[in-house]
């Protein structure tokens, strides 16, 4: 049998009490990661854990509001303190709000760009002098097709996705020297409790998004996940500052 592609690998993933965190905690571990799995959901993310990891040994569970630079301050601390390193970052945590420019509130415009994108700024910064030390490591923020294209009625979210697609490619850059990768993953309708704001906005309207997508279906969380592995694992080596696309065609 072959190396696993994340053995001997250290993983911290925010928003990994369910969904798409949980889903490519679940993958990493398989691969041979130990990960750290982030959130506000205390209860939920403690309960993932213990699924993941019974004994404690390869998923843990620590609170995080990424929005707060202490709490990042110690979320990787604790992360080195425990494990001697950290190899990758999935800034996965993010909220999925319904507005118009015309119905969109200041607060919840705010809200939605503090733990999109402050979140994700903060959680760069957080790691980047532990990796650069080390001369690797991989930071994946998920971004999303609405990343790529205009979406009208989700303004706040919309304008947040552009900014992680933003943010990396600058990071990129800037990380490049010292060995880091920086790369954004876009998916487009994902089932996960996300998708209830489209259950939300009436009857139909999932259906409607549905027949928009090429290949006719929703993605699972794990279609992202196996896209988290590549980055997370050396077979992306050569690969930085780029886009990957999990999307059904939404946006070919």
């Amino acid at each position: 049998m072959g190396k696993s592609r994340l053995e001997g690998k250290v993983a911290l993933i925010t928003g990994g009490a369910r969904g798409m965190g949980a889903s490519e905690a679940q993958l990493f571990i398989d691969e041979g990661a130990k990960v750290v799995i982030s959130d506000v959901l205390d209860s939920v993310g403690q309960e993932t854990a213990k699924r993941l990891s019974p004994d404690g040994s390869v998923c843990t569970f620590i609170h995080h509001d990424v929005t707060k630079e202490d709490d990042w301050a110690s979320v990787v601390e604790s992360v080195i303190k425990t494990h001697g390193q950290l190899d990758i970052l999935v800034n996965n945590a993010g909220i999925f709000e319904r507005g118009s420019v015309l119905d969109t509130t200041l607060p919840a415009f705010s809200r939605t760009m503090d733990i999109n994108v402050t979140g994700v700024f903060l959680g760069m910064k957080a790691v980047a002098p532990h990796m650069v030390s080390r001369g690797k490591g991989s930071i994946i923020n998920i971004s999303s097709v609405a990343g790529l294209d205009g979406t009208p009625g989700f303004l706040a979210y919309g304008a947040s996705k552009w900014a992680v697609r933003g943010m990396t490619k600058g990071v990129a850059k800037e990380l490049a020297p010292f060995g880091i990768r920086v790369n954004s993953i876009h998916p487009g309708i994902i089932d996960t409790p996300m998708l209830q704001t489209f259950d939300e906005a009436g009857e139909g309207v999932r259906e409607m998004v549905r027949t928009r997508i090429p290949l006719g279906y929703e993605a699972e969380p794990i279609h992202v996940a196996r896209l988290a592995l590549y980055l997370g694992s050396d077979d992306s080596a050569y690969s930085t500052g780029s886009e990957f696309v999990v999307d059904g065609g939404w946006s070919a």
